[in-house]
């Protein structure tokens, strides 16, 4: 049949199961917002407040359901506004395709009205970019993007495609999408030496990232901890992959970990890492880190092998796949001595802050107490966001989500506004600093305007609370630009957005505001009022050794 460039957009995103799109419009692309308004039957657009909530918006429909995320964008700085958050599916192996469009093909290249290279700009921060320049070029591509960005380690690829494309007429034939197989690069003998090395260790210790909630491996990864009955820690990204509220779990491991973790990797005499890439933020000093042990590493990508960790063996495939195999290869363990040690550091080391008033932590194990456990969990970039991932207990996949490998500040509205779009019956939840939530609160105003049920959690010290950490504890309390004591209130923006808001400043406001929240359907603001010098703990200087975690009493020792 012959279709338009922008019809042929539309026939390509119905292929891929696609059924809600974020975005926002401009000049260069009413020729596909023309086609989205005939197919809005079949497509869901949300319109955003900002192309940055778009592709926020985008990121955490994809990670909170595991389908591929749309977000849309005009040429020039509706494109550029994109670029944050292509930049933060990037570095967290989000699936996404952002599609743009640019100024007719006979004006590239002449510094045209709001004409911008937009492949050129993303280049570093997708998987692949796309410039479509021939109509012929159109459904082959989109398909092809598709395809990149759920494939093998997954994230964001890029379809910029020039006005006139957009216009243009061909012939279009509708396709179905070729399953996606993961290409592993092992060998039977690459599993059998990590079972080699399981069977020999007497101190194992397991340690998962982000790669075992996007392999869905979650299964295969509790039946390894208990064949070899070792403990299991995780990284933000890895949240969800284990039960947060087994025996076997210690926590968070790296910069902001537990106790546990971060002495018990030390001191393991293999660990196995799981989809995981060795951040700066885990190791803290490379050389250092579980230096006694020997390491495997399962991971799908090939060149995160040995990158930042020198490893004994390691397996390069579908972390699911291979993990099937190599459990058939294993009988169980008995470590009981080693869980006992653990157990021990669990026990002498808890987590623990002042209960005796407001604070972040008592929020979010209230959060924790009233959704059981079974909420999603969004959040920005900083305190609160290691204080989300300390003290919420998550139990499933894909119900913790955050700006891991980027750190972007101003992710968690848009993301949560997706993930309640992807999992409408879900209690969605953004937690997000005072500070975070300035930079793009103006998305309140899209979850009014569909009634979009979230619940936005403002944790307000009236500082940058991280930086203001830093600032204490290494610069001298020199509160160089940290302080926010302004007149900005929160409650009456969320309520100028067409939100309801309230506000806690006691620790027994705090449940009930939580329970109004849920129970309203609504998008909702609470505010909580916490103390500016709160600080999370434990704690790991930058570039030392993880093993070097401190706490607040050992600050007063």
């Amino acid at each position: 049949m012959q279709l338009n460039g922008s019809e042929i957009v539309v026939e390509c995103l119905k292929e891929q199961g696609v059924t809600t799109v974020f975005g926002y419009p401009g000049g260069t692309i009413l020729n596909i917002y023309d086609a989205l308004y005939k197919h809005s039957d079949e497509i869901t657009h949300i319109l955003t407040s900002h192309e940055q909530g778009a592709a926020h918006a985008a990121d955490g429909y994809a990670r909170a359901t595991g389908k591929v995320g749309v977000c849309l964008a005009t040429s020039g700085p509706g494109a550029t506004n994109l670029v944050t958050g292509i930049a933060t599916a990037y570095m967290d192996s989000v699936p996404m395709v952002a599609i743009t469009a640019n100024v007719n093909l006979p004006l590239l290249g002449k510094d045209t009205f709001q004409e911008i290279d937009i492949a050129g700009v993303t280049m570093p921060i997708t998987k692949h970019g796309f410039i479509v320049k021939n109509i012929n070029d159109l459904a082959p591509t989109i398909r092809k993007a598709f395809a990149i960005a759920k494939s093998g380690r997954p994230g964001p690829v890029l379809v910029d495609i020039t006005k006139d494309v957009t216009a243009a007429v061909c012939e279009y034939l509708p396709e179905t999408p070729a399953e996606i197989t993961s290409k592993g690069h092992y060998t039977e003998a690459d599993i059998d030496k990590v079972a080699e090395l399981i069977r020999a260790a007497k101190k194992p210790f397991i340690y998962l990232g982000g790669g075992a909630i996007i392999s869905g491996a979650a299964k295969e990864v509790a039946e390894l901890a208990e064949l070899c009955d070792a403990p299991v820690c995780d990284t933000l990204m890895g949240k969800g992959a284990f039960d947060g509220r087994s025996d076997r779990y210690t926590g968070m491991i790296g910069m902001h970990g537990t106790k546990a973790s971060n002495l018990g990797v030390s001191n393991c005499d293999l660990l196995i890492a799981l989809g995981a890439r060795f951040s700066d933020r885990v190791t803290g000093n490379p050389k250092k880190f579980a230096e006694g042990a020997k390491i495997v590493h399962i991971d799908i990508d090939a060149a995160e092998i040995n990158k930042n960790i020198r490893v004994d063996a390691s397996v390069i495939g579908d972390l699911k796949e291979v993990l099937s195999i190599l459990n058939q290869k294993l009988t169980r363990q008995d470590h009981s001595e080693w869980m006992q040690t653990v157990k021990e550091l669990k026990e002498k080391y808890p987590l623990k802050y002042d209960n005796s008033k407001l604070s972040c932590p008592y929020v979010i194990e209230t959060i924790d107490e009233v959704t059981g456990g079974d909420a999603i969990i969004t959040t920005d970039v900083g305190q609160h966001q290691m204080w989300a991932a300390q003290y919420y207990r998550y139990t499933q996949p894909r119900t913790f989500l955050s700006s891991g490998g980027l750190g972007t500040m101003g992710y968690g509205l848009g993301a949560c506004i997706g993930a309640q779009v992807g999992q409408p019956d879900k209690i969605c939840v953004n937690i997000a600093g005072d500070g975070c939530f300035r930079m793009n609160m103006n998305e309140l105003a899209t979850a009014s305007r569909y009634n979009i049920p979230i619940i936005q959690v403002v944790i307000n010290n009236h500082v940058l609370g991280m930086v203001r950490q830093w600032q204490t504890l290494f610069y001298g309390k020199r509160y160089s630009q940290t302080v926010l004591n302004d007149k900005v209130d929160f409650c009456k923006v969320a309520e100028g957005l067409g939100c309801t808001a309230i506000r806690v400043t006691t620790k027994e406001e705090v449940k009930p505001a939580i329970e109004k929240a849920i129970a309203l359907k609504a998008p909702v603001l609470i505010e909580c009022l916490i103390p500016e010098d709160d600080k999370v703990f434990p704690m790991v200087p930058a570039g030392a050794p993880i093993a070097d975690v401190f706490d607040g009493d050992d600050i007063k020792e």
